[in-house]
């Protein structure tokens, strides 16, 4: 029998943050607060201190805070920047923005995310940084990466837009390197209304040259002194009261999602990214990622069941149209894993039922080809 089971559902979620959600809207609206003010430096000082961070910066959106993140360090043209080829276009946009190149990095082939390793591979002699990609929730190994980043002198960006709340070794994303960045997209695990961004620092001029650029180049606390060339990159009020609302959820919508993992986990196994997770590494699995063969006849067969899926990412992003001038290092991993990988139902409301429903519906497929369904996974005949 099908049963619709969606790829997310930001009802429920909002629904258990309602009443927050509620008196924020009231507030903004009474006080005329849309631009700046107290609500937006109220949620800044509280993802500061949930990340274990000195200063936040709220922006606009996350590619906005990547982007400020480099030119705060002067990441320019002539730069090399590593960044992972499997992630989302933003963390590539944002080299392009400031005239710098991003290089393809590799990936690993259990987690998918980049190691010391394979930044050591793309490395160039005109690498000035890189930007590793918390992806899908998990943490990158930092204890490697920032040992590498020594070495070789150069700086971090941390792309926690998918990874609000994980840990390495007991710390926080995001505060590894000389910058994290956040996106607060509807659909993360702490989403807003619309779009929202921001940047984390433990470096003062850091953060005080993304806070003035994000305002028009003001200086700080000058409405009409404008220091540097800036642009509008601000967070809104209204933005910054729904977050602060939903924050206190944060960690049990978490902790429920690791749950939904675990039961991922108990009936595919080995078919999960990231299965065999060190133990340092405290994912939020804001992403299910499976690998599969026949994947897009597969998911299309999800769909007529009811069951939504999704595909982060179908192409890697020296492969698009925008990135094609690009000399690439060959990134085998990350090529093979574009065409396999499939994004299962994940959100904290989810039940073990559902998950249940998921897996038996993945079991009980059979492939366009006629194979059993023991072809369906992509380890199941090695």
């Amino acid at each position: 029998m099908n049963k619709n089971i969606p790829f997310l559902d930001l009802g429920a979620m909002n629904a258990e943050a309602a009443q927050g959600i509620a008196e924020a809207w009231r507030a903004i609206t009474t006080e005329s607060a849309f631009i700046g003010g107290r609500r937006v430096q109220d949620f800044e000082s509280q993802w500061a201190s949930y990340c274990g961070s000195s200063f936040c910066i709220g922006l606009s959106d996350g590619t906005a805070a990547l982007e400020l993140a480099l030119r705060a360090l002067g990441a320019g043209p002539g730069d090399d920047i590593l960044g992972p080829a499997n992630t989302f276009i933003a963390t590539w946009e944002a080299v392009a923005a400031v005239g710098a190149r991003p290089i393809a990095v590799d990936v690993d082939p259990v987690s998918l995310l980049v190691t010391a390793e394979t930044l050591g591979n793309a490395l160039t002699t005109n690498t000035v940084g890189a930007i590793p990609v918390h992806l899908f929730g998990q943490p990158a190994n930092m204890t490697e990466i920032m040992a590498f980043a020594g070495r070789h002198k150069l700086w971090i960006i941390e792309d926690a837009a998918q990874a609000h709340g994980a840990r390495w070794n007991g710390q926080a994303v995001g505060t590894f390197g000389d910058a994290g960045c956040f996106s607060f997209y509807p659909g993360k695990n702490l989403g807003a209304f619309g779009d929202a961004g921001a940047v984390i620092t433990n470096s003062h001029r850091i953060a005080g040259f993304v806070r003035s650029f994000a305002n028009h180049g003001r200086r700080d606390g000058h409405a009409d002194i404008h220091d540097i060339i800036g642009n509008n990159r601000r967070l809104d009020g209204l933005q910054a009261a729904i977050l602060s609302a939903k924050l206190p959820f944060l960690n049990s919508w978490n902790a429920r999602r690791r749950n939904v993992h675990s039961w991922y986990r108990q009936r595919l196994g080995t078919q999960v990214v990231g299965h065999t997770p060190d133990t340092r590494a405290v994912s939020v699995h804001h992403l299910e990622v499976i690998r599969v063969c026949n994947r897009d006849q597969i998911r299309g067969q999800l769909t007529e069941l009811g069951i939504g899926t999704g595909i982060h990412y179908r192409i890697p992003c020296h492969r698009h149209a925008a990135f094609e001038n690009l000399a690439v290092p060959a990134v085998p991993v990350a090529e093979s894993a574009a065409s396999e990988i499939l994004s299962l139902p994940m959100y904290p409301h989810m039940k073990q039922e559902d998950v249940e429903h998921v897996c038996d519906a993945m079991f009980n497929l059979v492939s366009p080809f006629g194979a059993s369904k023991s072809r369906i996974f992509r380890h199941a005949a090695a």
